[in-house]
């Protein structure tokens, strides 16, 4: 008996995902929960597990191609059942697929719909439907630059107005609803990046870099960026570190400077609580729980999983969950939820050497810290010159809300609980 396979749902306000590979070709074996196909979507990459054991007869999207979710996008038959149709049949276009198929109720939108645009009836018409069809966060970067959604030209499922969308639609110089009070000059847009005639290769990004892409354009237009610069003696926790890491180790945790930093990151965020919060236009959110965002690289982009109710773990517990989360982030085994929800991130552009880094703010928080390389400088103790392991630590941080004042304080609060480190705190 035939198993269709569906995109699934990847979270609650995922309505799409794109097929990046198919692990499995038309015609092989695939046994139940082996990983069949992977995918991308806005929140996070995934190899998805077939769901029944059998052949795989037939595959209806392609690479690169995006789906709504629960639409059927292959087929797994019993052996020798091999579908005769070719083996990779196109996609419909997202303009063609049914409305069931995107797992949005027909009657949804019309809830909310506004008296203003109507069918003639009364009723709202399709094309206010369309426009009402956005997720929260494009709806929170309209508000927040003052955009009428109905204005943007929809490309996702059934006219759905998509990150993408509003990000061009800002690009463009247009995101105003009215002109700017100063009346001066629109900004000069780019030039093209190659001309005809230059030697150039040109590749299409990939769905993650799209979506970094898209999420540093909205962090640049949000947020004004300010940044300060720490430098850190590390020596209490070096030697703290080689004397406590074979303990470590054998309690399954890796003792790592990133598990001594989010540590403290974990007190000055109670200390400090405006550094844990977000805007919501004129309003400030402080969060009371504390999540954690360690940025991991991969070789195709940069994710960002969450160490949720960071404050309740202790320094073990820290280095067990910053490890499971990177070892899991790089083999594409993370759940959506687990990149959701942070309130405070820590990047380490040191581990490829950089002395410090000045990263964009991962919204909608306010703050990012960046941790340079450890490394054995010159220091002057007590008038003598020494030699020392340090680091420099950088603060980006949204001067909306957060004052070069406050983010000194919180950087010299990292910096004393960094430098006279206690055992005890372990």
């Amino acid at each position: 008996m035939a198993t269709n396979v569906v995109m699934p749902q990847m979270g609650e306000s995922i309505a799409e995902g794109t097929i990046v590979r198919w692990i499995k070709k038309v015609g092989e074996t695939v046994d139940r929960d082996e990983p069949l196909f992977e995918i991308s979507t806005d929140k996070v990459d995934a190899e998805i597990p077939s769901p029944a054991a059998g052949v795989l007869t037939d595959i209806k999207v392609k690479e690169g191609e995006t789906v709504p979710v629960n639409a059927v996008v292959a087929v797994i038959g019993e052996a020798g059942a091999v579908s005769a149709s070719r083996p990779s049949s196109p996609a419909a276009k997202p303009s063609e697929m049914p409305e069931a198929a995107a797992g949005q109720p027909e009657a949804a939108p019309a809830v909310a719909a506004v008296a203003q645009g109507t069918d003639g009836n009364g009723g709202p018409d399709k094309e206010e439907l369309r426009r009402q069809k956005s997720s929260p966060l494009v709806r929170r970067i309209a508000r927040e630059h003052n955009v009428d959604i109905q204005q943007i030209h929809g490309t996702g499922i059934n006219g759905r107005v998509t990150k993408h969308d509003i990000l061009g639609f800002l690009e463009s110089g247009t995101s105003a609803t009215a002109p700017p009070a100063s009346g001066g000059p629109r900004l000069p847009q780019p030039g093209p990046a190659y001309r005809p005639g230059e030697r150039v290769e040109i590749v299409p990004m990939s769905v993650m870099r799209k979506k970094i892409a898209e999420h540093m354009v909205l962090s640049a237009h949000t947020s004004p960026h300010v940044y300060s610069v720490y430098e850190v003696n590390f020596g209490r926790i070096a030697g703290m570190r080689d004397r406590k890491k074979a303990d470590y180790e054998r309690a399954g945790a890796r003792l790592t400077y990133t598990a001594f930093i989010a540590k403290v990151i974990v007190d000055a965020l109670r200390a400090f609580p405006i550094v844990n919060a977000s805007i919501d236009g004129d309003k400030i959110v402080y969060k009371k729980d504390i999540n954690l965002g360690i940025a991991v690289a991969l070789e195709q982009g940069l994710i960002v999983p969450v160490v949720r109710n960071a404050d309740e773990k202790n320094l073990v517990g820290l280095s067990r969950a910053i490890d499971d989360l990177a070892t899991r982030a790089r083999s594409k085994k993370l759940n959506p939820e687990e990149v959701q929800g942070g309130t405070f991130t820590i990047t380490n552009p040191g581990v490829f050497g950089a002395v410090y880094g000045l990263p964009l703010i991962n919204q909608p928080q306010v703050a990012i810290l960046g941790v340079g390389a450890v490394e054995k400088r010159a220091v002057v103790i007590d008038d003598a010159i020494a030699i020392r392991p340090t680091c420099h630590l950088s603060l980006g941080y949204d001067h909306r809300l957060i004052d070069g004042a406050d983010a000194g304080r919180f950087l010299a609060f990292i910096k004393d609980r960094l430098e006279n480190f206690d055992e005890g705190w372990l």
